[in-house]
């Protein structure tokens, strides 16, 4: 005789079957539960920077600078989370975040204003805006690109002046002084460079006024003499001869073996940078 099943025991094993899927998504839930786990989570002060800094010192510089901000956060008062703050900027350096390393160093500099290592967080944010001059230049005929660069040099300028200003023994101080000339004499040959790319796109009076500019902003630096010959020759373009004499009696003064004065200008495409 074929047997029914009872409406009970149907009831049962559509119940049995809901108890077991539930229990399978419990299951699965406290697996991701689990994984997302923050092994951090009861770590102490000294064994979050312990385990930051060997991360750091591996290169593993996101999981470091994480460690580092979840020691800030977590003990901001010692001593360890201001070294913290100074290891979350170096991090960010490192992994070319510039505007969140120097918003890490603005950040210290504020809360810890007489922290000894104040003159290396001032080297710090001197670096992270230090451009090598391939990087600076090679979008010259970008204005939004050029204008940008120059911006950033000019910051890390700054900072390194703070520094030999305030800490003039400091032991970053004969480093940062190197790098403020380097930042001035390629400030002013990037310049007299605009200058010159106006001249070529027959832009004279922005030529001329880029060219004073330079001579005014970078006196005594590598860009003087081109300086001087994108504005004589701009003068000569526009007719302005008087001032053009004026300007070669100048150049001739200063340099007088300048190939300029014969009314040779280099060339905008030289790739000029590499040869500086």
């Amino acid at each position: 005789m074929k047997r029914i099943a009872s409406p009970t025991g149907a009831r049962c094993a559509r119940w049995l079957s809901s108890l077991l899927l539930a229990s399978s998504l419990l299951a699965l839930g406290a697996c991701a539960s689990s994984g997302n786990k923050d092994i951090t989570a009861n770590w102490s002060a000294a064994k979050l920077y312990r385990e930051a800094q060997a991360q750091m010192d591996n290169g593993a510089y996101d999981t470091a600078t994480k460690y580092f901000e979840k020691l800030e956060s977590r003990y901001p008062y010692g001593i360890l989370a201001q070294q913290a703050l100074i290891e979350v900027a170096y991090g960010y350096y490192k992994q070319d975040e510039r505007a969140q390393a120097v918003a890490a160093c603005d950040r210290f500099l504020k809360i810890y204003p007489n922290n000894p290592a104040v003159d290396y967080v001032l080297y710090l944010k001197g670096l992270i805006n230090f451009y090598d001059n391939q990087t600076l230049f090679s979008k010259i005929a970008d204005q939004a690109q050029y204008e940008r660069d120059q911006r950033g040099a000019k910051e890390s300028f700054q900072a390194f002046k703070e520094l030999v200003t305030r800490f003039p023994t400091s032991k970053y101080a004969a480093d940062a002084r190197e790098r403020m000339r380097y930042i001035v004499n390629s400030l002013g040959q990037y310049d007299a460079h605009v200058a010159l790319f106006y001249y070529h796109h027959a832009a004279y009076v922005a030529a001329a006024d880029r060219a004073q500019q330079t001579l005014r902003d970078y006196p005594d630096t590598p860009s003087t003499q081109l300086a001087l010959a994108v504005l004589m020759d701009s003068y000569d373009k526009l007719g302005l001869t008087q001032l053009r004499d004026d300007t070669q009696h100048v150049l001739r003064l200063n340099y007088p073996d300048s190939p300029y004065l014969d009314g040779k200008l280099p060339s905008n495409r030289a790739r000029w940078w590499s040869l500086w």
